[in-house]
């Protein structure tokens, strides 16, 4: 323990502590479902399942290119919401006058305005269209 509170270490105590117990937890909830649960096979317990409707049609369908990318545009404004949050909050702390502040506001500028013009493409693009 020593060499821990000489190093800094010890900080990290509790993480590797909530991590143990998850994977823990984890293996002994699948262990048990394992060793526990039923095993019964059948056509019914097999079958595909939807909702409690019969399944129609093939699984294989395609789908539309347009679908996936209103997907990742979904995600791009979802992960620039994370990010404005730390950055919001450590802008706050600066110095109104600080060349600090000015660059903070240049980067998170920069970031909003490339997701602006992804945003722009995709509608250019015609995906948001659903003819």
């Amino acid at each position: 323990m020593r060499i821990l509170a000489e190093t800094g270490l010890v900080n990290y105590v509790p993480i590797a502590i909530a991590l143990s117990m998850a994977v823990a937890f984890a293996i002994v909830n699948i262990g048990g479902s394992a060793l526990l649960g039923p095993r019964r096979e059948g056509d019914i317990k097999g079958d595909t399942y939807e909702s409690g409707m019969s399944a129609i049609g093939t699984a294989r369908k395609r789908f539309n290119v347009r679908f996936f990318v209103v997907a990742m545009t979904f995600l791009l404004f979802d992960v620039e919401v994370i990010f404005l949050y730390p950055w919001a909050v450590a802008y706050a702390q600066l110095e109104p006058q600080s060349p600090m502040s000015g660059l903070f506001l240049a980067r998170i500028l920069f970031f909003i305005g490339t997701s602006v013009a992804a945003y722009v493409y995709a509608w250019r693009k015609g995906v948001f269209r659903w003819d």
